[in-house]
């Protein structure tokens, strides 16, 4: 199960390296601010995987707007962000089914 957090980690610094080549390459400066940590306190794999989901979903909001923001100014955006929103899907998907019970087909509602 520690690999899963592993994973995401290292994807997000992925995305926030791509990100700020992008802001760059657009001519723009990226932020080294850092955010607040979303320590919640809960260890519960449940909470643990309840949190990540809600991540994912906050993240796949965030580019649905980013989508209609960047619209047909950029086609090299335009298909970033696309990426970025396929990705979360899947992740989505992935959350939802780890926090299924054994025998429910449908899919997790929260």
């Amino acid at each position: 199960m520690v690999s899963r957090p592993k994973e995401n980690a290292s994807e997000s610094l992925t995305h926030v390296h791509t990100v700020g080549e992008l802001v760059t390459l657009l001519g723009g400066h990226p932020s080294l601010k850092i955010g607040s940590p979303l320590e919640t306190e809960r260890h519960d794999i449940e909470d643990i995987l309840r949190e990540s989901l809600e991540h994912e979903k906050g993240a796949q909001s965030a580019h649905h707007e980013l989508s209609d923001i960047v619209g047909g100014r950029s086609v090299l955006l335009a298909e970033y962000v696309r990426e970025m929103i396929s990705d979360e899907e899947l992740r989505l998907d992935k959350e939802t089914k780890m926090l299924r019970r054994p025998g429910d087909m449908a899919p997790y509602k929260g």
